[in-house]
């Protein structure tokens, strides 16, 4: 029984894939948001979503089967709680398009570069970096576009986390289109902010932070964040989805260069893809390091073991690390005494 149970787990892994497909088809088609008003039979789903019924049909069968809807015995599928949160357009938590668009129609192909970004062997054409991949504005735009909407969710949960009632100056290394920012300065308001990031990016942030009502208190700077310059005298500094983006090499100089660039008793957060010290996981944390491997090659295996430990060299002071999005991201935080 025991190896049929392993052979299972093997083959779920093995699999993952094409219930990752049937997740991007089913947002693409509506699927979700068609059921958010209640249950439907495969007919007029199908009809809803422009589809053969057969084929809606086996679409359903494998989305309930992963757990994302249900049927009952008259044959109506409806969503499940998860699917209502997070998939259905326009809900609060809706991260469907950073799924469908982010990770179905840009990671995904670059995943097959994964055995020749293991190896070294890239060729010289390949996207190798983020600011390799941003120089094309219609790639910036996709990505930073369907980020904007997965990030609101950490975002408010680092509003909660982290009392920034007393900080009057931030700067957003690699912020994006700004959705940290944005939360931030909305939940408190004596805040104001400072995003460095690639141009094409930060073109698109501006109409955000316009859109948010917020271009008073935040501003661009717009350049690659290991090279541009930054603003002195921070009261904090966050630096969030921005060490599992870069080299390795990188890293310890980020965090002495925030050191150098906050003023005495200003704090550093650091939200990433953190897995564990003794390397056991989160499983999707460790997944995400490796899919940012395919195109970050020389990216780290981020641990908050090492992540203290190399603050604390730094100079940061009461340093923390602890989870943000159960298994799956975590926040450091440190001052400068």
């Amino acid at each position: 029984m025991t190896g049929l149970t392993e052979a299972e787990d093997i083959s779920d892994i093995a699999f993952a894939y094409m219930g990752s497909r049937a997740l991007f088809a089913a947002i693409r088609f509506d699927i979700f948001t068609a059921l958010a008003d209640g249950p439907l039979q495969a007919a007029v789903l199908a009809e809803k979503a422009g589809l053969p019924v057969e084929r809606c049909r086996t679409l359903m069968t494998a989305l309930t089967g992963l757990g994302l809807t249900t049927v009952d015995g008259a044959g109506r599928f409806a969503n499940s709680a998860a699917a209502d949160a997070f998939l259905v357009k326009g809900a609060k938590y809706d991260f469907s398009d950073y799924l469908e668009r982010q990770v179905g129609q840009q990671m995904y192909p670059l995943m097959d570069q994964i055995d020749a970004a293991l190896t070294g062997d890239l060729a010289e054409d390949a996207t190798d970096s983020y600011d390799t991949w941003f120089s094309d504005p219609e790639q910036a735009r996709l990505y930073s576009e369907s980020q904007h909407a997965g990030s609101l969710g950490p975002a408010r949960g680092l509003a909660k986390r982290v009392d920034l009632s007393d900080v009057r100056r931030l700067l957003d290394v690699g912020g994006g289109t700004g959705a940290f920012a944005i939360t931030l300065c909305k939940a408190n308001p004596k805040l104001t902010a400072t995003v460095i990031d690639f141009p094409n990016v930060a073109a698109l942030g501006e109409g955000y932070v316009a859109e948010a009502g917020l271009s008073d208190r935040i501003t661009y700077r717009h350049a690659n964040a290991l090279e541009g310059d930054w603003p002195d005298e921070q009261d904090a500094i966050l630096m969030s989805y921005l060490f599992s983006g870069v080299p390795d090499h990188t890293h310890e100089g980020l965090i002495a260069r925030a050191f150098d660039h906050l003023a005495p008793g200003g704090r550093l957060l650091i939200h990433d893809f953190v897995v564990d010290a003794d390397l056991t996981g989160p499983k999707n944390t460790a997944l995400w390091q490796l899919q940012h491997t395919a195109f970050t090659p020389e990216a780290r295996s981020l641990d908050d073991g090492w992540l203290a430990e190399a603050m604390t060299k730094a100079g940061f002071a009461d340093v923390t690390v602890g989870p943000l999005i159960p298994g799956m991201t975590k926040l450091a935080t440190g001052h400068r005494p």
